[in-house]
This record gives structure tokens, sequence and C-alpha cells, in this order.
């Protein structure tokens, strides 16, 4: 950027305008040693609030097989309600493609700021764990 141009501030986000697939408070045990939540606790919520699109979707039990682009764009905070909100991007013959959004809100705060986000694939599977075509 030349010195003469001055930044622009880019757009408030705001959280996705449907109801979250999950809501929940992040507690002093989901903390990392530095003392903020743990990364791997919000990737599990995250994978929790995909499995349940997963299987609406495919009508049955899925399993994770990927997880893309999984970005930090901010620490949690113990305290923190952390809503979770989904879109599900793509639907195969046996695999689906969702979306996953992350977003905090201090206690006692009315604004949201994304968190985290990330792409989860999941295949649909058969009684035996194979598998199987989405049938929804």
């Amino acid at each position: 950027m030349a010195s003469s141009e001055t930044p622009v501030a880019a757009p408030a986000e705001t959280p996705p305008a449907t109801a979250p697939v999950i809501r929940t408070i992040a507690m002093p045990a989901d903390t990392n040693p530095a003392g903020d939540i743990f990364g791997g606790w919000l990737m599990s919520q995250m994978d929790l609030a995909a499995g349940s699109i997963a299987a609406l979707t495919s009508r049955g039990r899925s399993a994770t097989i990927a997880v893309e682009g999984m970005i930090f764009h901010r620490p949690v905070k113990v305290g923190d309600e952390v809503s979770l909100f989904t879109d599900l991007v793509r639907v195969g013959r046996s695999s689906m493609r969702i979306h996953v959004q992350a977003w905090r809100r201090e206690r006692h705060r009315q604004e949201s700021e994304k968190v985290t986000e990330a792409t989860f694939t999941f295949v649909a599977l058969d009684e035996a764990g194979r598998p199987r075509e989405v049938t929804g």
C-alpha cells in the first residue's frame, strides 16, 4: 500500500441469520495451558454440529472423513457463549460437505465475532460401517 493510501476497514461480519445448530458455554476444563479455550475442544464442537446435519441429511449414520480449511481467527475465552452455524455445501452419492462457522459472544455483551471456520466432509454409512448412498 502506498503511503498516501488510507486503509479501509472491512465491514463487520455478523453471524448467520439462521439458528445455530449448537450453542454452548466455554468452561475452565476446556482450556489449554495458556488459559484460552483449547482448539481441539472447539473443533470437536464443530464436528458435532456438522455431524448433526450429516445425520439429518443422510437419514442415518455417518462419519467424518476430512476437515478442510480450519482457520482460527480469534481465541475463545472461558465463559464465552459459542454458537455453531452450518451450511450444507454439497451432497454427493455417499458424501456430504458441511461448512461450519463458530462465533463467540462474551456473556455480558450483545456483539458476536467469528472465531473459527472449516469445511467438514462426512460419508453416510450402512449398518456394517461401509459407505452407502445418501438417501435424504
